[in-house]
């Protein structure tokens, strides 16, 4: 077992290990036959089928760069003897017909990256009967419907596996494919997800990767396409690298967040098609430190070597109805530069520290300019706010309700490096909710304790301004509406509300969830504030700015396992009562390490709006 991710020469060998060592883990979780691998128990909504597919499938997106960058791996046998009988009808481990919309698609997009990478591993040591069965099972995947999304990719994926492998297969047919994922392109390297508001890790680790390889790839017989890839990835970086925190850690935000280090796969396919956009010590430096910053949760990740469901730990609370055991190992995507030489410019380069954050542009019309440590992104429809390395992304565009949890993945307020965000484990109070970062409003009898809280889960009228301030309009009820104004003021972030109400309310309004499993050195809830403080000094805490009756602070133990980052949680909390009638909240909030306890005790910026 390695012990961290070295530099130099030594960070190339360090994470070849930890691909095999990765794999190696789900050895003994496999079938007799190899071609289902099941690795814990989590129910998703497709059947056993599927899921032993995916676990089969997705490690092969970091061995297929360790073979072809020339690394070693043990167990390679079964993996070629699991990819025989599972595309055979006749064995007892068939994987089952590709359909339309099926599970299955996305796993065939592993397998065709694999063929392509390195075929002498899966393909070669198959006979002529086998590989026939393997050509066809694939290539019957081509013509399935799939969603208008990223989706669109695993046919392309596939089509370049058997491209390599020399399997008769109609490859005018990807072209149609590429097209359609063309128009979700957005202007300035962004894309959306087919046509939806989401904005999250699905552009980075879907459209730019699968894009970027098909660059590297495919690019000879189209190169036009493969261009417009390497540009969009180029105009996306100076984006995307303000997301990732000095030391290397990534926004938790938004859904499929299980699977993890694939948050960082964007920085390895750069190098692998060849976008030099940023130097390459600094792309080096963004993909090592997040690695870095993973491995070194090993123990709480992957608990018994095989990663879990979960985030910073096994938590199923926070997986999506699509995560089967085998879900997190599209994690192994960030391995994709391990199939580059070590010769290459990329593994070469010296690394280089996060560049500072720049301006994001003129003053609005209010006459304030945007700070220099936040970046305004309104493709995203987000503000990314650094301040003493740490990075909170706040959102005012996004919603996904499909997916569990949806609301608290996109449409909090504020996403963290260093506190995270929570899902609800209930439906009744706010020790159940793990509000933070919202304003949760009820209707409950205005006399009574409340219980039943809703928070926001779309955004109408979305605005993202120069100024580092994103806005939106939400309904909790028809006839409730709510105007959000999120501004950033480095440490802090500034909310206000504008609640126009037909009915009483009660409200309460979270900062960041602090972890609270060995204590806190403060808790304190006052008129018009609170604040926690773990026994790492990490600080969170929210001040009151309204300017009628200052709300009333307290500091909420919420139910255990909520939070991403932390098993157990306190969330300072403000809470208050609401006539019908138009009212104004405003509060400031503040989220940070060891410089925290000077800011709080400091001057609170004033609010915005």
């Amino acid at each position: 077992m390695t012990s961290g991710i070295g530099h130099g020469a030594q960070a190339r060998a360090d994470l070849q290990a930890y691909v095999g060592e990765l794999a190696a883990a789900l050895v003994p979780h496999a079938s007799p036959g190899g071609a289902r691998i099941v690795p814990g128990v989590n129910v998703a909504a497709y059947g056993d089928e599927a899921a032993g597919l995916e676990g089969f499938a997705r490690p092969l997106w970091g061995l297929a760069p360790l073979a072809a960058g020339g690394g070693d791996f043990a167990h390679w046998e079964l993996w070629a003897r699991g990819l025989a009988a599972g595309t055979d009808p006749e064995h007892p481990e068939y994987w089952g017909d590709i359909g339309g919309f099926d599970q299955r698609q996305v796993e065939t997009a592993a397998l065709g990256f694999a063929l392509a990478l390195a075929p002498e591993r899966l393909w070669d040591p198959l006979d002529g009967k086998a590989r026939d069965r393997v050509g066809r099972w694939l290539a019957g995947s081509l013509d399935r419907a799939t969603p208008p999304n990223n989706w669109n990719f695993f046919p392309v994926m596939v089509s370049l596996g058997l491209d390599r492998v020399g399997y008769a297969h109609d490859r005018d047919a990807r072209h149609a494919r590429l097209d359609a994922l063309e128009t979700y392109a957005l202007g300035e390297g962004w894309y959306s997800d087919g046509p939806t508001p989401q904005r999250d890790y699905y552009i980075p680790w879907a459209m730019h990767f699968y894009g970027l390889i098909y660059a590297a790839l495919g690019g000879q017989q189209d190169p036009a396409r493969a261009e417009r890839f390497r540009q969009r990835a180029a105009s996306f970086a100076a984006d995307f690298r303000h997301w990732f925190a000095d030391d290397g850690a990534a926004v938790p935000f938004g859904r499929s967040l299980t699977y993890r280090f694939a948050q960082g796969s964007f920085w390895g396919a750069m190098p692998y098609a060849g976008v030099d956009a940023l130097p390459y010590g600094e792309v080096k430096g963004l993909l090592l430190r997040h690695l870095r910053w993973w491995r070194a949760r090993q123990a709480d990740i992957a608990p018994g070597g095989v990663l879990s469901v979960g985030y910073a730990y096994p938590q199923p609370l926070m997986a999506e109805q699509y995560n089967a055991p085998g879900s997190p190992y599209w994690a192994m995507k960030a391995f994709l530069p391990l199939a580059l030489p070590a010769e290459h410019d990329f593994w070469t380069a010296g690394e280089e520290p996060h560049a500072a954050a720049v301006s994001t542009g003129p003053a609005e019309p209010s006459g304030q300019a945007a700070a220099p440590e936040a970046s305004t992104q309104p493709h995203a429809g987000a503000v990314l706010l650094r301040s003493g390395g740490d990075v909170t992304l706040l959102s005012g565009l996004q919603q996904g309700t499909w997916a569990r949890a949806g609301s608290a993945k996109y449409a909090k307020f504020a996403y963290s490096t260093r506190f995270g965000f929570s899902v609800p484990s209930g439906e009744l109070g706010l020790i159940h909710g793990a509000y933070d970062s919202v304003l949760a409003v009820s209707d409950d009898d205005p006399d009574a304790e409340p219980t039943h809280f809703r928070v926001r889960e779309g955004n109408a009228e979305p605005r993202t301004a120069a100024d580092g301030t994103v806005s939106s309009t939400w309904n909790p009820w028809p006839d409730v509406e709510i105007t959000t104004w999120l501004s950033a003021a480095a440490p802090w972030h500034l909310r206000t509300h504008r609640i126009r109400t037909a009915r009483p309310l009660h409200t309460a309004e979270g900062g960041f969830a602090v972890d609270r499993d060995a204590g806190l050195v403060r808790s304190e809830g006052a008129a018009g504030s609170a604040v926690a403080v773990s026994t790492a000094g990490d600080l969170s805490g929210l001040r009151d700015l309204g300017d009628g009756e200052a709300r009333t602070g307290q500091v909420i133990h919420t139910l255990p396992g909520t939070n991403l980052l932390a098993r157990r949680t306190a969330l300072p909390t403000l809470t208050g009562r609401l006539e019908p009638g138009e009212h104004w909240l405003r509060c400031a909030v503040l989220g940070a390490g060891a410089q925290g306890a000077a800011a709080w005790e400091g001057p609170v910026p004033p609010a915005v709006v």
